[in-house]
């Protein structure tokens, strides 16, 4: 399902409500059926994947930063495997520490493209079957955005994905 408007029209607000940041002042928001203020907190989050506009990215290495999250301990073949899909591979083995190298707080040594392809790859790795997406594409320049789109494209394949973007192209394959 995407969600398009214009700033300040809510859709950040349905991802709060979504992730029970928020509870909604009427009605109720359920998940296959279920009241979401029935279920436990920390059970509900543990089925969400979230790539939003501005990523949480840690002073760490690349692959710590993808492996956050993860349910179990992963292994270096399932972190390049995820970041591949994400189109980030090619990135990462550019820098001379590949996926050992440390990106700083907030991932201040990588471009916007490039945290956002981590963010992806961590989301893909985690692999929940909830994904929202925040308006994950929208401080990308055209090439970046592209391959970010490639990696959302992969990543939402066989989940419930909710969507908010400012533009109509970044959520052209939405069925909702």
């Amino acid at each position: 399902t995407a969600l398009v408007g214009s700033s300040g029209s809510g859709k950040s607000t349905l991802i709060s409500l979504a992730m029970n940041f928020n509870q909604p002042l009427s009605g109720k928001i359920r998940i296959d059926g279920k009241d979401l203020q029935t279920l436990r907190l920390r059970d509900f989050r543990s089925y969400l994947g979230v790539v939003m506009q501005d990523n949480f990215l840690f002073d760490g290495t690349i692959a710590e930063n993808i492996a956050f999250g993860a349910r179990e301990p992963v292994t270096q073949a399932q972190i390049e495997a995820a970041a591949r899909e994400a189109q980030a591979h090619e990135f990462i083995t550019s820098f001379p520490n590949g996926y050992a190298t440390v990106i700083g707080e907030r991932g201040v040594t990588l471009s916007g493209g490039q945290r956002q392809r981590l963010s992806i790859a961590r989301a893909l790795l985690a692999d929940r079957p909830i994904l929202l997406l925040d308006e994950a594409t929208s401080s990308l320049d055209a090439a970046s955005e592209r391959l970010v789109q490639q990696a959302l494209e992969t990543l939402e394949a066989g989940r419930t994905t909710l969507v908010i973007a400012h533009r109509l192209a970044t959520v052209q394959h939405a069925d909702r």
